[in-house]
């Protein structure tokens, strides 16, 4: 049996216990530097030997903040009004958004500069499209009908005629307007000339389920929405996480995504038959490198992150994708914008993965990339900036009026709990605890009167609710063994406890319902149930 060693000498501050003398004995001087074998020095902590410290300086005390006549009007407004109005600024985004992208760009497409794969040549053709439909249509010389049918699969030219044969070749599955429009126009123009009425042969046509060749339109759409909504919730609320948190969560958000789409897209809505695995990491990929981009934009603009997101990702990447219509049709900036935006790229993976037309995945692999490192860049430097603004704010005491409202609004929240509490006849106490007022035996809430539809002050219910009583400690009565523990938000509200003639005394939790109560020891609203 070991003893305790009593040599040792003592050298903490802790007070010694009543009952005897102790002896202070002095702390044992080290004459050799502790040993670091296989520790670090925790950050912060005074190296080992040094007794001088460095001189700390007091941080000059900011000036106060001057808020414009506009900003001071403001505050003055009720805390949920603020915050109602500041975030107004969606709704009119979304307005000003539709208008100049959507409206804009489709409400009369016209065709322009649409190549036409011409097998040989036709002067005359070519003189009769030219004096029509100027500037309409472009022809390209091809020797071989294999090239130009391989060009028009893949997207490249809109529809390839042969002259010798009086024949249009088309492909619907890559663009089904384009394989509707161009030949019956060119068609009108040969028949103008004297020509007979061309036949018109189908190189890639849609299956049944995707008449209208919109899905992957759609499905591009929701990829992209997905993705971006998951970044933005990121950066309006996770802006002190770690970059690798916020990874994590784009990357495992952008799986549960790619999954849900397009098993809603495929196997349940039916628009898409097979390649589901395929299409799967295709969108995770691509909603990855939409998060990482609007992550790292998140870090610059703030709570303002659905502004630009919805920008690039929505608002300019859907006219231009090349999936309603192509971007012949489109005015610019629209149909430059079709080489840089994800949607195009998204489209054409789309189209070339489950109809087999369209260019090769190799151009929308590199602007997934493009995005992803563009992205990781963002978030590299902006995370500094962020930082170092946020520290500056601090010092400075600076606020914005979005910090301010919902400060007012915290405060505001919390005096409106208090009334509330007060009207049934509880309070809450420093602890958490909810305790009863003393009220005069004729007390009783006026504002229980009425309903919320017959326009009841406060909405408060008259009826009462067969919760049953639930025991709340009395004000002054803390000493017994029944007094209750926890929040004041741990179990529903309750009415006051009824006065009667006897001395009060703690409610326990396992007392059964009184059920011998007259009416006239009932307290107005607040009986005992």
């Amino acid at each position: 049996m070991s003893t305790p060693r009593n040599d040792v000498p003592r050298t903490d501050e802790t007070p010694d216990r009543g009952g005897g003398s102790r002896t202070p004995s002095v702390a044992k001087q080290r004459t050799t530097r502790p040993s670091a074998r296989g520790t670090k020095p925790r950050r912060g902590a005074k190296v080992a030997g040094t007794t001088r410290q460095a001189p700390r300086r007091q941080a000059p005390v900011p000036e106060p903040q001057q808020h414009s006549a506009y900003r001071r009007w403001y505050a003055t407004l009720h805390p949920s009004l603020q915050l109602i109005g500041l975030q107004l600024w969606m709704p009119l985004f979304f307005i000003v958004g539709f208008c100049l992208c959507y409206v804009f760009a489709f409400h009369a497409p016209h065709p322009h500069d649409v190549p036409v794969a011409l097998i040989g040549s036709d002067p005359t053709l070519v003189a009769a499209v030219q004096k029509a439909l100027p500037g309409e249509f472009v022809f390209h010389t091809y020797d071989s009908l294999a090239a130009a049918k391989r060009d028009v699969l893949a997207g490249s030219m809109s529809v390839a005629y042969d002259p010798a044969t009086n024949e249009f070749f088309k492909a619907s599955a890559h663009q089904f307007q384009v394989a509707s429009l161009v030949p019956a126009t060119l068609t009108a123009v040969l028949t103008g000339i004297g020509a007979a009425t061309p036949k018109v042969t189908e190189l890639a046509p849609l299956p049944a389920w995707d008449e209208y060749g919109t899905v992957p339109m759609y499905v591009m759409l929701a990829w992209c929405i997905g993705g971006y909504m998951v970044a933005m919730f990121i950066g309006i609320m996770g802006g002190p996480l770690r970059h690798r948190t916020r990874m994590t969560v784009i990357v495992v958000g952008g799986l549960v995504i790619s999954v849900i789409t397009n098993t809603l897209a495929g196997p349940v809505v039916g628009a898409i038959h097979g390649h589901w695995i395929e299409l799967v990491l295709i969108a995770w990929g691509w909603i990855v490198a939409i998060g990482l981009a609007v992550n790292g934009l998140s870090y610059f603009v703030g709570r303002f992150i659905a502004a630009p997101a919805m920008i690039c990702f929505v608002f300019l990447s859907m006219p231009s994708s090349g999936g309603a219509y192509p971007k012949w049709f489109m005015p610019e900036p629209f149909a430059w914008l079709n080489n840089v935006v994800v949607g195009s790229s998204m489209v054409d993976m789309i189209k070339h993965q489950v109809y087999g037309v369209g260019p090769g995945p190799a151009r929308g692999l590199i602007t997934m990339g493009c995005y992803a490192l563009a992205g990781l860049v963002l978030m590299y430097f902006g995370k500094q900036w962020w930082e170092r603004r946020r520290i500056r704010a601090i010092v400075q005491g600076r606020t914005t009026m979005f910090q301010d409202a919902n400060t007012a609004n915290r405060e505001f929240l919390g005096k409106q709990r208090d009334a509330e509490l007060a009207r049934h006849g509880l309070e809450s106490t420093e602890t958490g605890t909810l305790s009863i007022l003393d009220q005069d035996d004729g007390w009783e809430d006026e504002r229980t009167g009425g309903d919320v539809f017959t326009g009841g002050r406060d909405g408060l219910e008259v009826e009462t609710t067969p919760t049953g009583r639930i025991p709340v400690v009395r004000s002054g009565d803390r000493s017994g063994p029944q007094q209750r523990s926890g929040g004041a938000g741990t179990g529903p509200r309750t009415r006051p406890v009824p006065r009667t003639e006897t001395p009060r005394t703690t409610a326990r939790s396992d007392a059964p319902v009184r059920s011998d109560a007259t009416d006239g020891q009932r307290h107005g609203r607040h009986a005992d149930r």
